[in-house]
């Protein structure tokens, strides 16, 4: 007896080397990817996001941009990276769309990236140029459905959240529009404020200050309610295009491979986040929402790629646009 205690002693010392060489997660400072222009939409998700990470991480959470090829080349760098928590990718719907986008996809997001959490599902707004002679959403539908129409919508490039919004717009009304892409949304704005531009589709977390200094015309949201953030705006329900309903989600991803513990405690540390009332109230300037704790799992976020995957393959492949 004495002789197997001796033993075990024995065992639970030569054990305390291993356990002290395993690094407590996160020991540094952590990078998210984001795959589009600072100051964006998707950017202005991430900063506030990666903060309150910071604070509930005890470590700092520093968003880089990686811009280029609709998305592509930021979340294939997070492909490449070590599967070891310290490289993310903040991800938007353009996750899911690139399988179909793209003839020979770069990257798999199914058996490539592991799911983290959802952040918030940011919704679209449709809007024009300020001197459109459209006043409304039906007024608009009648302007751009004219004979001999020649209309351009704006988006930011292939694979952005513009682009998706516009493809899917096109696709319901079956009209002519010449699509003008932009290397990201600021030079969209600026152009449409300038009147070359005639309308784009784009996320409220880029729109609503230029829709509240009547800098571009607002026709209606893509949600099924109004917002608070911009109660003066009918929802293409409303105005009568229900079919146009988009809001763009957002997600953090990891290399494929990363440990789930490391999975676990960053999804942790991600319903913090969106706990955080800075957070919230930032969310609520942009006339968007954090999501609930149930969503923002690992579990639940992988259900969720999978379906819009799914989702969006037909009506991309339909549209014929590919960004190879």
């Amino acid at each position: 007896m004495k002789r197997m205690f001796v033993l075990l002693a024995g065992a639970v010392l030569a054990a305390f080397p291993a356990l002290a060489q395993q690094p407590r997660f996160p020991d540094k400072s952590i990078t998210v990817i984001v795959p589009f222009a600072a100051g964006g939409p998707t950017d202005v998700v991430a900063r506030q996001v990666a903060e309150a990470m910071s604070r509930a991480l005890g470590v700092a959470v520093v968003a880089e941009n990686v811009t280029g090829a609709g998305g592509t080349l930021g979340a294939q760098r997070v492909v490449q990276a070590r599967p070891d928590g310290y490289t993310l990718l903040l991800g938007n719907i353009g996750v899911a769309t690139a399988p179909t986008l793209y003839r020979r996809p770069p990257y798999d997001p199914l058996t490539q990236l592991d799911a983290i959490g959802l952040i918030t599902p940011v919704p679209m707004t449709l809007i024009g140029r300020p001197d459109l002679p459209a006043k409304n959403l039906p007024e608009l539908l009648a302007w751009l459905r004219r004979p001999g129409a020649e209309v351009n919508i704006a988006h930011a490039g292939l694979g952005s959240a513009s682009q998706l919004c516009g493809t899917l717009l096109r696709s319901i009304l079956q009209t002519p529009m010449t699509p003008v892409a932009f290397r990201g949304t600021a030079p969209v704005m600026t152009e449409m404020m300038a009147g070359r531009i005639d309308i784009t589709c784009d996320q409220t977390t880029n729109t609503v200050p230029y829709i509240r200094d009547n800098r571009v015309r607002a026709f209606a949201v893509t949600t099924p309610q109004r917002l608070a953030a911009l109660p003066d705006v009918p929802t293409t329900t409303e105005g009568g295009l229900p079919q146009l309903q988009v809001t763009i989600w957002h997600g953090f991803y990891a290399p494929h491979g990363t440990p789930r513990p490391v999975i676990d405690r960053l999804a942790q540390s991600l319903r913090a986040a969106l706990a955080d009332p800075a957070v919230l109230n930032r969310f609520s300037d942009l006339a968007t929402t954090a999501e609930p704790p149930e969503r923002a799992t690992p579990d639940a976020h992988r259900a969720f790629l999978e379906a819009e995957i799914a989702r969006w393959r037909p009506i991309l492949s339909a549209a014929g646009e590919y960004a190879d």
